[in-house]
């Protein structure tokens, strides 16, 4: 059987509630000494004030109501403009009201945000110089930014519903991520990374793609280097030709004397070996760049952590260097290029504390899967630290300045960070080597 309507349950409600009330005063009424057309006019008011009653209280029951499932019905649909008045503190159907105001109020600010951080979600996306494509999961796009349009030299609208290998951008979607890769797309070819992620909408997984073009970063890092080597080869080589040319302009000229000095042979000597003391500077200074230019790869095999820092500690002998040991633990990775690493930061160590009187300190910890090994000295500290890894640098007499270069190589190499940096709580250097126990 079927449930009667709400409003119509209350009514019934409302109808029992009055109907004995209103039997009493009908047989009151016709129990007394009353004439006819009295008792038929009574009658007949204390029945319409019965429903009329009823009625009323159905209606005062159902319009809050109906008001109420209005406004959930506007919610719903979006629409947060609609209040419910009369929300008053006096009893619950007031409660109740003003509280679904206040829901509306919220969900408008909420809805208002999220229009705000999607309007400026798609501004970033068309002014960012990224591409970005996002794919459904049958593997055909339903997002391109301009960026993307532009690589691939077409407009969205002809873009859009076609998939990846219509495209040209299926290998994108494939292999490592992320990654850089020479590709030649329709619009732009160069070199560039490529990121994918995973994302839901509706329930459904999509697919990321993320393509950043890297050729104009690199090129400008590329013309930096190039400045960078020039300016200190040009100073190099300046620094040798210049007594090497006036050596030999001297010695022409007193070739071409006729009146020769009695001590010329001496003169003649001391020239060439000048000559020759800065033709071998210059040698020098090639075979450092060729040794920077040329380091090998890391030939990975187990190595013990604590062997090879004392064993790297008892070869200086200026001065004693003590040793904080940490755990037992060992790595994957070269004995030789680590244990050069390792003497060139000591060696930097003790050259320092030498000139204050200080001592040196080595250790080593193991922190988030890596095994960090710290050299604390000291020294006077780091005069200029924009410099310390530009290649051919020093400020010692005699100094390469390929050191802290090749240093910094070997630890990359092995996927690792070299840093170096003036400590904070007393004067000197602390140098931090952080490489990966799981390479």
């Amino acid at each position: 059987m079927k449930p009667l309507p709400y409003e119509r349950r209350i009514l019934l409600l409302a109808l029992a509630a009055g109907l004995g009330g209103t039997i009493v005063a009908i047989i009151l009424l016709w129990t007394g000494n009353h004439s006819a057309n009295l008792r038929w006019t009574l009658t007949i008011v204390i029945l319409g004030a019965w429903l009329s009653c009823a009625f009323a209280t159905q209606s005062r029951v159902a319009f809050p109501l109906r008001t109420l499932s209005n406004l959930l019905a506007a919610l719903r649909e979006g629409d947060f403009s609609i209040r419910a008045r009369g929300a008053s503190n006096a009893d619950v159907l007031g409660d109740v009201l003003r509280e679904v105001n206040a829901l509306g109020e919220t969900l408008r600010q909420q809805r208002l945000g999220a229009l705000e951080a999607t309007a400026l979600l798609r501004k970033v996306m068309e002014e960012i110089d990224v591409a970005v494509y996002a794919f459904d999961g049958t593997g055909h796009l339903r997002l391109v930014n301009r960026a993307g349009e532009r690589i691939l030299n077409q407009p969205g609208e002809r873009l859009l519903g076609r998939s990846a290998e219509e495209l040209g951008l299926a290998d994108c979607l494939r292999g490592e991520t992320p990654r850089m890769a020479q590709v030649a797309f329709p619009g732009k070819s160069g070199r560039w990374e490529i990121h994918r992620g995973n994302f839901r909408e509706g329930g459904l997984p999509h697919q990321l793609l993320v393509i950043t073009d890297l050729s104009r970063a690199l090129r400008e890092e590329e013309r930096q280097a190039w400045q960078r080597l020039i300016r200190v080869i040009g100073h190099e080589l300046n620094n040798s030709l210049a007594p090497i040319k006036s050596v030999a302009e001297n010695l022409a000229s007193m070739a071409h004397r006729k009146d020769r000095p009695a001590d010329w042979q001496e003169d003649l000597r001391s020239g060439l070996n000048i000559i020759a003391a800065r033709s071998d500077g210059l040698a020098r200074f090639m075979n450092a760049y060729a040794r920077l230019a040329k380091l090998p790869p890391p030939a990975l095999q187990p190595m013990d952590v604590g062997v090879w820092i004392r064993r790297v500690v008892g070869l200086e002998m200026r001065l004693p260097v003590q040793v904080n040991a940490g755990p037992d633990v060992r790595l994957q990775a070269d004995p030789d290029q680590l244990e050069q690493l390792l003497i060139n930061l000591v060696h930097n160590a003790v050259d320092a504390a030498l000139e204050t009187g200080g001592g040196v300190r080595v250790g080593w910890q193991c922190v988030n899967g890596n095994v960090e090994v710290w050299i604390e000295d000291d020294g006077p500290g780091i005069p200029n630290a924009a410099n310390l890894f530009v290649p051919f640098f020093t400020t010692k007499q005699g100094g390469s300045g390929i050191g802290l270069v090749l240093s910094r190589q070997i630890a990359e190499a092995h996927g690792g960070t070299l840093t170096l940096e003036n400590r904070l709580a007393r004067r000197g250097c602390e140098a931090r080597l952080r490489l990966p126990l799981n390479p």
